[in-house]
Order: structure tokens, then C-alpha cells, then sequence
């Protein structure tokens, strides 16, 4: 706790003091602020994100069912085949309403 004390303290005291007025606005990117940040997205942004996400959890299952495969057999084939289909109909699905169009 000492060392956190001690460290901002320090930071404080060492700290260069110019408080001009380029300093203390706000910082986006190096230019200034011509609209407000809090813009709605489209919801087009939201569902290629959670398709994304949705996907991602797809490979996560198929790396164990990949390591233990030798163990479960034919039935565990059969399984992820139908796993694998379920996903593939949502792919093609999303890819026919254009959700994976970005415009």
C-alpha cells in the first residue's frame, strides 16, 4: 500500500505543470470533435459482431470433440456432423438476408 501511495505522490509532485488550452481539450485523434460521440450505430455493426462471436463459439467446441474424437467414436462423429450442419444452415441463412454484407 506504501508503494502505491508513495508512486502517486511522486507522480504528482514531478509531474510538468503547462495547463495551455490544447492540453486540456478533449483528444480524438488529433482533430476536433464535430458531432456528438454518442452516434447510434446501425444494427447491421451488432449482428455481424454476434455472428462473429457465434461462429468463434463454434471452433471453440470443435477443438475438444477434435482431442477426444479417438475416444468417442462414431457416435461423436455423427453428432458434430449435425452440429456442424445446424451452423452451416445459420451461415447460409445470414448470408442470403445480407447479413454479412458491409455497407
Amino acid at each position: 500500500m506504501a508503494f502505491g501511495v508513495v508512486t502517486l505522490v511522486l507522480s504528482y509532485v514531478v509531474q510538468p505543470k503547462y495547463p495551455e488550452s490544447e492540453k486540456l481539450s478533449a483528444y480524438e485523434c488529433g482533430s476536433e470533435p464535430f458531432s456528438d460521440a454518442r452516434m447510434p450505430f446501425p444494427v447491421r455493426y451488432y449482428i455481424f459482431a454476434m455472428l462473429f462471436v457465434i461462429f468463434d463459439i463454434e471452433v471453440i467446441f470443435l477443438y475438444p470433440w477434435a482431442v477426444v474424437y479417438g475416444q468417442i467414436g462414431l457416435f461423436g462423429l455423427v453428432e458434430m456432423l449435425v452440429f456442424i450442419a445446424l451452423f452451416l444452415v445459420a451461415y447460409v441463412y445470414a448470408w442470403r438476408k445480407g447479413a454479412l454484407e458491409w455497407d
